[in-house]
């Protein structure tokens, strides 16, 4: 029994002088603290941020202009990380590190500080780009979100080299030696170049911008949603995405049907042959002083138009309509085309006429001839002639011996 004692009394010592060992000299129990301290804060970062946001929002209520709120809106994820920050550092400081250790956890604390400022600047870059909207008299709005993009990107370069500055790494020297690397790096990403360069160029022409209906031959149709770096996104009219590389839009032709400025119709109405020349007349009059009137064409002195005998078909005779609506809404414009429709048939059969459509006349002819011997005239049947069809174009004559 007493020999079970000592051995209990021996293990009691082990555990007593790993608790106050704990881990690199530090007892468990301030390791234990350290780790509530920083558990609680993350626990309190809600309250915390919501204490803080309110009483920033009652202060920024008071001002006239919406910037400030704005810019609160945008800061309220980084306010939300400063008690993580603070735990941390209040950690750090609960232990009784030295050394190595002490200098590992103030870079780790440098470093989170270092973060959430520029991460705070990165997200103030949009509430401030109405600074930046004033260039759009100068570049597109597709240039202006670069511009943005690229201020994030710089923020976050700067950000990125402070922490490494708070590490010991020298940004400057790194970059200098990563220029062979560079240089391989260029030489297998050209296509990520030129992409950047075609997207470059598309902005740069205004040839289009995220809203327009275009059309590249030979790849999509569709609505343009974002103009990135490297490709654009075209939403085609089925709901399907297509990411278009850059360099092919700099490549091949691109339509801009946003960009039209009216809208046109071209049709060859086929009326009868047996139309009067003072029916045509009336059917070419009536069209073209509807179309001439109307609100929802274009002026003739503003675009070609033209109503005129164009060709003899075979079918028919051939009135061209060539005109422009003044809307390019393709909704609208099926509206428009559709009302120039009732009106085009209400001409025709006004002035008597009607629309011809594709036929084609059979005259057959029979010829007697004297019977032979194997066939008497009473048993001889009659020649059978089919019906003859009205004729409504060029004539087919074919001639058949009985």
């Amino acid at each position: 029994m007493q020999e079970l004692i000592l051995k209990l009394e021996k293990f009691w010592d082990i555990v007593v002088h790993v608790w106050n060992h704990g881990y690199l000299g530090v007892d468990i129990g301030t390791i234990i603290e350290a780790i509530a301290i920083v558990v609680l804060f993350l626990a309190l970062r809600q309250v915390f941020a919501f204490l803080v946001i309110s009483v920033l929002k009652r202060w920024v209520e008071k001002s006239k202009t919406d910037l400030d709120d704005e810019v609160l809106n945008s800061l309220e994820d980084p306010i939300k990380f400063v008690p993580v920050v603070l735990g941390i550092f209040l950690a750090g400081e609960h232990l009784p590190l030295s050394g190595r250790l002490d200098e590992l956890v103030s870079h780790v604390v440098l470093s989170l500080v270092t973060f959430n400022i520029f991460w705070g600047l990165v997200r103030v870059v949009e509430p401030f780009s109405f600074l930046l909207n004033k260039l759009e008299k100068i570049f597109t709005p597709a240039m202006v979100q670069w511009i943005k993009k690229g201020v994030k990107l710089a923020f976050v370069f700067l950000g990125g080299a402070a922490i490494l500055e708070t590490w010991g790494i020298k940004v400057g020297p790194l970059v200098a030696g990563l220029g062979l690397f560079g240089v391989a790096v260029a030489l297998g990403a050209q296509d990520m170049f030129k992409n950047l360069i075609g997207g470059f160029l598309v902005i740069a022409e205004k040839r289009f911008h995220p809203g327009d209906w275009i059309k590249v031959d030979g790849i999509v149709e569709g609505t343009v949603e974002d103009i990135g770096f490297r490709s654009t996104m075209i939403r085609r009219f089925d709901k399907a995405p297509v990411y278009v590389p850059n360099s092919k839009l700099a490549d091949n032709a691109v339509t801009n049907f946003s960009a039209m400025t009216h809208r046109r119709i071209y049709w060859m109405i086929g009326v009868e042959y047996d139309t009067t020349i003072e029916q045509l007349k009336e059917i070419r009059d009536g069209i073209y002083d509807f179309v001439a009137s109307s609100a929802d064409f274009a002026d003739p002195k503003e675009v070609s138009t033209f109503v005129r005998i164009d060709s003899f078909n075979d079918s028919s005779i051939d009135i061209m309509l060539y005109c422009f609506t003044r809307t390019t809404n393709w909704g609208e414009w099926l509206e428009v085309k559709e009302q120039l429709a009732y009106k085009v048939k209400d001409i025709v059969e006004s002035a008597g006429t009607g629309f011809a459509f594709p036929s084609r006349s059979i005259y057959v002819d029979y010829v007697d001839k004297p019977a032979v011997a194997a066939v008497s005239e009473e048993t001889r049947p009659e020649a059978f002639v089919p019906p003859v069809m009205e004729n409504q174009a060029t004539s087919t004559t074919t001639t058949t011996s009985s």
